[in-house]
């Protein structure tokens, strides 16, 4: 691929825009020190322009949350026949819907925390009314990076943690709040990496915990027993095959007294110096450059 011209695709419309710059211009370094064509294609509204403009061969995705991480961007590269790193059309869109995830994981007997939701039009009174064990975890459905998320520990912090999720995605979701460690595996073209615990300082892994260094520590390998680090990573890989991902993804899970939960699926892990991914990638013995161009060179169509 090395005389290919390489798009990453970074920035991007939507509200997590700030990170995937910082994922995106971190891929770009590594792509040019390996000796790559690459260059960035800060995502706009005319994106097929840009496209065209700059003659692209092949798009490494670097965009977070709706408008990139959704399957719209990967339905664009179908049409324009351009090959692109990462999960295709319907895995993408799927897994940024948390609530499709949980159904596609309960149907396919993967434990998740139990839920309720709410889609456009629905009654977030009629939502509230069914809920009637606190704690609770408010999320939108389709926002990542802990954007829009209320932990609800009485009935106010309820109603104002719908709302503010409905103001940011129509589709709300309502999850039982699991007390327990926070785990996360990383799978890199259908290998699970070594799990990672994560342990924010504040007790919650809200967005400042994510993006500040040192307001996070990480237990790399994740100390669990034996058995139950099997079983999650074995959950991962069949989460990600269950929706159909490809390349890198990362799954989420809590940890409670032996038992897992699967909480979330990652179609574009982020890249920067306090994400997840590369910090699996280290302990499995692969340094950053290495892991973007194993990304790259999953590059396709038709996924």
């Amino acid at each position: 691929m090395l005389p290919k011209k390489i798009g990453v695709l970074l920035g991007g419309l939507s509200a997590e825009r700030e990170i995937s710059l910082k994922t995106g211009y971190a891929s770009l370094r590594a792509l040019q020190q390996l000796g790559y064509n690459a260059v960035a294609i800060d995502v706009q509204q005319n994106l097929p322009q840009q496209l065209q403009e700059a003659n692209i061969e092949i798009a490494f995705i670097t965009l977070h949350g709706r408008f990139g991480e959704d399957g719209r961007v990967q339905g664009l590269l179908e049409m324009l026949q351009i090959p692109y790193t990462g999960s295709g059309v319907l895995a993408s869109s799927m897994a940024i819907d948390k609530v499709m995830t949980k159904q596609l994981l309960i149907y396919h007997e993967l434990p998740t925390p139990e839920f309720d939701f709410m889609r456009p039009g629905d009654s977030a009174s009629d939502l509230s009314q069914r809920c009637n064990h606190l704690p609770l975890v408010v999320k939108p459905s389709r926002e990542g990076s802990t954007i829009g998320i209320t932990i609800a520990r009485n009935r106010a912090d309820l109603d104002s943690g719908i709302a503010m999720a409905a103001a940011l995605d129509g589709t709300v979701l309502v999850e039982e709040f699991i007390a327990g460690a926070e785990l996360t595996v990383s799978v890199l073209n259908g290998k699970a990496l070594p799990i990672i615990q994560i342990v924010p300082k504040s007790g919650f892994y809200d967005y400042q915990a994510k993006y500040i260094s040192g307001d996070t520590e990480y237990l790399l390998p994740a100390p669990i027993d034996a058995d139950s680090y099997q079983q999650v990573q074995q959950a991962a890989l069949k989460a990600c095959r269950v929706l159909g991902c490809r390349g890198a993804a990362r799954v989420d899970f809590m940890f409670l007294e032996g038992e897992f939960f699967c909480i979330e699926i990652n179609t574009i892990p982020g890249m920067t110096e306090t994400s997840l991914l590369p910090k699996a990638a280290q302990a499995a013995g692969i340094d950053f450059p290495q892991l973007v161009e194993i990304m790259l060179l999953d590059a396709d169509l038709d996924k």
